[in-house]
């Protein structure tokens, strides 16, 4: 298994970016911005989008795995991937749907719920982590 950032032609990858974010012109506008990651495991098994808000936020726009290689540990691996990329990271964001199986998979992978948008259905959630020397702590 291995994680590569896609620095070129990321309209290739778009078909499984859909499969989270299905109105392509919203894909396209963080698309360009953002960088996004390819995690090849004798073929692309999931990927994902992450833009930089400020100094140490980021926002996690987009994360996709092919639906017959869900619950593999493979979205897990891509996000765990993502904390050591960023090593000035004290926020990560996700904005997500409510959907118990959505939220309980960001939870099992560190994040809290920070707020919900009324009447939007979207739930906003947040990762931060203390850096002290080289361990992290929630």
């Amino acid at each position: 298994m291995e994680i590569i950032k896609v620095t070129g032609s990321k309209k290739e990858y778009i078909d499984l970016l859909l499969l989270a974010d299905e109105q392509e012109d919203m894909v396209d506008k963080y698309l360009e911005r953002g960088e996004m990651f390819v995690l090849n495991d004798n073929g692309v098994k999931a990927e994902c989008v992450v833009t930089k808000e400020s100094n140490g936020i980021y926002e996690l726009k987009n994360i996709a795995v092919q639906p017959d290689c869900q619950r593999k540990g493979y979205g897990k691996a891509l996000i765990k991937f993502l904390f050591s990329f960023y090593p000035d990271f004290r926020t990560i964001l996700v904005g997500t749907g409510n959907s118990p199986v959505t939220l309980n998979f960001y939870k099992s992978c560190g994040f809290t719920e920070s707020h919900r948008i009324r009447n939007f259905l979207l739930t906003i959630m947040t990762i931060q982590y203390i850096k002290m020397g080289n361990s992290l702590l929630t």
